[in-house]
């Protein structure tokens, strides 16, 4: 794991020096940036395979870093570590392309985990350059680009995730449970509104101003992608 590069935006010291210790003895590289500008300037220079962002930082807040790295990288996983950990803070850390969201205090453990499986799902992306879609919607795999009629269509990551879960689960019946696991992770409590939440976002974006509708929900049992009701 030589080649992977960690960027810690954490202003806390003492938390951001075990995290980098802990990284490195993972066999990881660890950089840290102990404000938001800082942060800002890293990214810009310097290519990261993972970024761990705190939320409460000095000059650029975490929301408002993560808004200004999707501007230009829109594959880069992010997670924000953070003591924030009401569902709000929830929503607007996705809302602003978070890929995760780990409430201190944690456990290095779980958090390792995590950074595990965002790095093999970008080794996969880096794989393929398929695309997969249904009707006239699209979406390349590889840079993660969707249009529909051609037309481009602008998505977060956490949509982006849910879309790529319907797309390559199309005409199948998703549960609450099996969504939550691919799109947020298994702890998140699977009676929890943001898949709706996030469904409707979808919604406005790919079916608004579209035909046929291709998300659909099917009460009391899940959602699935269709061209047509089931």
């Amino acid at each position: 794991m030589e080649n992977i590069n960690i960027l810690i935006v954490e202003d806390e010291q003492r938390l951001a020096d075990i995290l980098k210790m802990q990284l490195e003895e993972s066999g990881f590289n660890a950089k840290i940036a102990y404000d938001g500008y800082t942060g800002k300037q890293l990214v810009e220079k310097n290519k990261y395979n993972l970024i761990i962002l705190d939320i409460n930082l000095p000059l650029i807040n975490g929301y408002d870093l993560c808004k200004e790295i999707r501007k230009t990288n829109s594959n880069i996983p992010i997670i924000m570590l953070t003591a924030f950990g009401m569902p709000d803070n929830k929503l607007t850390g996705f809302d602003a392309g978070a890929d995760d969201y780990i409430v201190k205090p944690f456990d290095f453990r779980e958090l390792l985990a995590r950074i595990n499986v965002f790095l093999r799902r970008s080794d996969a992306n880096l794989e393929t350059t398929d695309k997969i879609g249904i009707a006239d919607l699209e979406m390349d795999l590889n840079t993660k680009t969707v249009t529909r009629s051609n037309k481009k269509i602008e998505l977060t990551a956490k949509e982006s995730l849910l879309l790529e879960t319907f797309l390559k689960n199309k005409d199948k019946l998703l549960t609450r449970e099996l969504i939550i696991e691919k799109v947020w992770g298994i702890d998140f409590d699977p009676n929890t509104n943001i898949i709706d939440v996030y469904v409707n976002y979808l919604r406005k974006k790919i079916d608004k101003d579209f035909k046929p509708k291709l998300i659909h929900t099917k009460f009391g049992f899940g959602f699935y992608c269709s061209e047509k009701e089931i």
